[in-house]
């Protein structure tokens, strides 16, 4: 495998959380008084860090609402995740397979708060799959690379020996920022046509193809060695 270290974001790429963001967000804005949000404007700020999205949802917005509409989303997910989110499928057994390579480190950089990842980690039993992570609000938020950038020196790998997978167009930017390799996937939140303006090396479609693809002897075959059906069969 040529890279020692792969990066990982967590909503829409390891868990299927839209649903969950969305209703969220949209009774926030209820609860505040806001002007109501559809789907896919929610959609479109997933992956960025709470603040963040609020201030791209609703420009101009005052200091006090904004504050409020966080406040009041932190309190509904926080409920919600009462029920943890799963899984895509597959992400359970892939990354079995990827936590058995040898010198392989695996990370998750993600939009969510350092409390609100800790808490998914520990209710889906996965905090042992990773050696490192970081979140949007210890750090800049996506597309910004410093999460990235802290995430390598860490490990002490370089940025070419390092790949991320996410579902977003902020994923691929902070990693394209540092020369990393991209990996993108079409099942979360962005369209395969905002990911392909970030050149991505690779697309998939589901996370088995993610696996494969990653098991894939890359300097010989490159993804042609991944199975057609893949994502069908598991």
């Amino acid at each position: 495998m040529r890279y020692q270290m792969v990066i990982f974001d967590w909503d829409g790429t390891l868990v299927d959380s839209e649903a969950r963001i969305v209703a969220c967000m949209q009774a926030a804005a209820r609860d505040v008084g806001c002007p109501a949000l559809s789907r896919d404007s929610i959609r479109d700020i997933i992956g960025l860090g709470l603040p963040e999205a609020i201030a791209q949802l609703y420009p101009g917005v005052e200091p006090g609402q904004a504050e409020a509409l966080r406040q009041r989303y932190s309190g509904h997910f926080v409920s919600a995740d009462q029920v943890p989110t799963a899984f895509f499928p597959g992400v359970a057994t892939g990354m079995a397979r990827l936590r058995g390579a040898e010198g392989l480190k695996l990370a998750v950089a993600t939009g969510k708060s350092r409390r609100g990842l800790d808490r998914a980690l520990a209710s889906t039993g996965s905090r042992e799959w990773f050696h490192a992570s970081r979140t949007a609000d210890e750090t800049r938020s996506k597309p910004d690379p410093r999460m990235l950038e802290e995430l390598l020196a860490e490990a002490g790998v370089a940025p070419g020996a390092a790949l991320m997978v996410g579902d977003t167009e902020y994923d691929m930017q902070m990693a394209r920022a540092l020369g990393i390799d991209r990996l993108a996937v079409t099942y979360g939140v962005h369209s395969r046509e905002r990911l392909a303006a970030c050149e991505p090396i690779y697309t998939a479609t589901c996370f088995a193809e993610v696996i494969d693809w990653l098991h894939a002897d890359l300097d010989s075959v490159g993804p042609r060695a991944i199975k057609a059906g893949a994502c069908d069969e598991r």
